[in-house]
């Protein structure tokens, strides 16, 4: 697992240097310059261009990744598998930027009521998705030959600098707020560029239809995989951003500013399982190609284990500090911290059983995952029109967190019935038992004080002590503590040598 953690590391202090300036962006300055219905302007636009890349890839995006191990030749190129999926991206851009524009008004009638600035705003989902899409692409192609770093760099560095001048630059006054909204929505076509002119610069594009090459037997099977998987992530993706896109239909903007700030803040919490899930599922198809179930069962179990610490303790330090942290928030946002734990359950949950999906959707039983996310659909879309009315942004958490426990827990049983493999091992188990009794006690003994920097400080030193010490004290965890300390040695040799 050598390979992995040193790419997992590099790709998480990036990921944590793109948290911190989305935090300042995110957490710090939309709250300060922006108000709270032009906050969740911004984040309907971005989820509805989400969603139109996932439209428009047609199940490109996973199936050049998947394949990739077959198609690499002794010179590592690929026989114009590249430009092929590029082809048909750009197929599926033009099809649906088509329907975005002759279905506009059907699409935005939703929005006329309760968040009609949508409406105005529209035709930025395309930028949006445009780039996305190219994006999405370009990376999983880099990430078949384990170039991990650029994708990361263009997609959590550069593209939140953009997004920090344009913020700075409204909120002293030098443009307005529909100037700030263009920049924002134009910044996310930035990544892509980076990526394509680094493929260029590698010369890993070509314009010659003629050196596309499929040997025959593998038409059929990336055929069948892009369909499916096309259908399968598109109902994955209808279901993230069905939360965002039902709250601005039934409650407003505002409502929807303080769901969409509080998943940007889940979201934090989940990079180290990302960074580690990104370089770990390259190895899959590997495994699959040369069929070691054993080592792709251990890979699974180590990264389960490592996924569930991190998951843990990050939420561990935030939950403790909840209501000091949210202190400096805006009032509006107080009912944000009910949403927080109940996304959180079902969060922890999806970091827990690590690869369960990347094992499925790269297996030959990868036609049943479909199955599994119309579960997921139908679960959150029935739930939401019951609980919205009810509950509010509470009854899109609670439906979002149901759905992905069930979802986690029939990929699980699905991959173990087949395939026979597990990610649970005895340590974990303790570590659920330790995480649930250091935070019991917390319940009982925090606040100590009414100074809220002070309890910040005490609060989180008690998780690094009862928690992290405990585990190291007495090895509950090994792959943990292995995978720590390997971390801790890799940032003082590349930060700390004298």
């Amino acid at each position: 697992m050598s390979i992995v953690q040193k790419d997992a590391f590099n790709t998480m202090i990036l990921s944590y240097l793109g948290v911190f300036l989305g935090y300042i962006n995110r957490g710090v300055l939309f709250f300060v310059f922006l108000k709270t219905s032009q906050v969740g302007l911004i984040n309907l636009v971005a989820s509805v261009g989400l969603l139109f890349a996932q439209c428009a890839n047609l199940g490109t995006i996973y199936s050049i990744w998947k394949f990739f191990p077959f198609f690499r030749d002794d010179k590592n190129k690929t026989k114009g598998l590249l430009l092929l999926h590029i082809l048909i991206v750009l197929i599926g851009v033009l099809i649906f930027t088509s329907f975005s524009i002759f279905f506009k008004d059907e699409l935005t009638s939703f929005y006329t009521n309760k968040s009609k600035e949508f409406v105005d705003y529209y035709y930025w989902i395309l930028p949006i998705g445009i780039g996305n899409v190219f994006f999405l692409l370009f990376d999983n192609y880099l990430r078949g030959k384990y170039k991990n770093i650029i994708g990361i760099f263009a997609n959590e560095i550069i593209l939140r600098v953009i997004i920090l001048i344009s913020l700075l630059l409204f909120g002293f006054d030098l443009i307005d707020f529909k100037t700030f909204s263009i920049c924002f929505f134009i910044a996310h076509v930035i990544p892509m560029i980076i990526l394509g002119l680094h493929l260029l610069k590698q010369k890993e594009l070509t314009y010659k239809i003629s050196k596309i090459y499929i040997p025959k037997r593998f038409r059929k099977i990336i055929i069948s995989f892009s369909l499916y998987n096309y259908i399968n992530t598109l109902g994955a993706l209808f279901v993230v951003t069905l939360d965002s896109l039902m709250i601005a239909s039934y409650l407003g903007l505002s409502e929807t500013a303080v769901y969409t700030q509080i998943v940007f803040f889940t979201g934090a919490l989940m990079i180290p399982y990302r960074s580690i899930i990104r370089v770990s599922s390259n190895f899959i198809p590997t495994y699959w190609k040369n069929k070691e179930l054993n080592k792709m069962n251990d890979l699974y179990k180590k990264v389960s284990s490592v996924c569930l610490f991190f998951a843990l303790f990050l939420f561990s330090i935030v939950w403790i500090n909840i209501y000091d942290i949210f202190a400096f928030f805006p009032k509006e946002y107080e009912s944000g911290i009910s949403v927080f734990l109940i996304l959180m359950i079902g969060k922890i949950i999806d970091m827990y059983f690590g690869l369960n999906g990347t094992i499925l959707f790269t297996s030959k039983k990868y036609k049943f995952d479909i199955l599994f996310t119309i579960i997921l659909f139908v679960i959150v879309y029935t739930m939401n029109i019951f609980l919205i009315p009810i509950y509010g942004i509470n009854g899109v958490a609670i439906s979002t967190s149901i759905s992905y426990v069930v979802y986690n827990i029939c990929r699980l049983m699905f991959v173990y019935y087949y395939y026979k493999l597990l990610p649970f091992t005895i340590n974990q188990f303790k570590l659920i038992i330790l995480f649930l009794s250091v935070m019991t006690i917390g319940f009982f003994v925090f606040p100590l004080t009414d100074i809220i920097l002070l309890n910040l400080f005490i609060q989180t030193i008690y998780i690094l002590i009862f928690f992290i010490g405990t585990i190291y004290l007495f090895k509950l965890e090994e792959s943990s503590i292995e995978y720590t300390n390997k971390g801790l040695l890799f940032i003082r040799q590349r930060f700390f040598k004298k």
